[in-house]
């Protein structure tokens, strides 16, 4: 039995990661800061549900420790929880950039600090996917604070990949493109703004949620045993058309 805890497990990427992991067998626990959406979630794939705010103290240990009184172990961590601020840089406050890094990276930080933990007093092994973005590699105008989260994210993985090597943990970057879910309804629901998009991606189209949990399924998966520290874009070509 492998047990899975994702964060952000509410809506968007985190909810199709849930499904995706519960369908092929894992027992799931899904946190989310809204309770009512992480518990409509774990009903649907017959998993459990803990209301967790990544940004609170002890909020990595609260979500560790609910997956283990639920299943008796913990395998495998993936936090999708996250947020985009967009806006000019110089309009930006220091409040709003100080929020993105508490959700993305410092949010993301505690919970596999935990897990890192947990696996440890399990006996070693364990798999942690971060979730990042193609803004952990590439800038966009009016992406300032995202970006400086998610390459964070993507450099705060390749740290825990080296530091954790020797407990048998593994620490991955999955890079979603722009996706089809309600973070990024402001993008895709205006016609001009989502043809500029649409226009850098090979692909021209948004990436399914599901699309990302396929990815982040290998990744959280004893297929990808070699696998550690490594940034797998999931862009529809993005990356690689420059």
């Amino acid at each position: 039995m492998t047990v899975s805890l994702i964060t952000g497990a509410g809506a968007g990427i985190g909810a199709a990661v849930a499904r995706a992991l519960a369908a092929r067998g894992d027992r799931v626990v899904c946190a989310d800061r809204d309770g009512v959406a992480a518990a409509r979630v774990a009903d649907e794939i017959g998993g459990a549900a803990v209301a967790v705010d990544v940004t609170a103290e002890g909020a990595g240990e609260a979500a560790v420790a609910a997956a283990v009184d639920a299943f008796g172990r913990l395998d495998a961590v993936v936090t999708c929880a996250g947020i985009e601020i967009g806006g000019p840089a110089e309009e930006l406050t220091t409040a709003a950039v100080r929020k993105s890094l508490d959700v993305n990276v410092i949010g993301s930080f505690d919970t596999a600090a935990a897990a890192c933990r947990r696996f440890v007093a399990q006996g070693g092994g364990g798999r942690i996917v971060l979730i990042g973005s193609v803004n952990s590699v590439i800038a966009l105008p009016g992406q300032a604070a995202y970006a400086a989260s998610k390459g964070s994210v993507l450099t705060l993985a390749k740290a825990l990949a080296v530091d954790w090597a020797r407990h048998g943990v593994a620490v991955n970057v999955v890079g979603p493109g722009v996706t089809d879910t309600a973070m990024s309804a402001g993008t895709l629901g205006d016609p001009a703004r989502r043809e500029a998009m649409m226009a850098r991606i090979p692909m021209a189209r948004p990436a399914r949620p599901d699309e990302i949990a396929s990815a982040v399924a290998f990744l959280a998966s004893d297929q990808a045993s070699y696998i550690t520290g490594a940034y797998l874009p999931v862009d529809g070509g993005w990356l690689a058309a420059g």
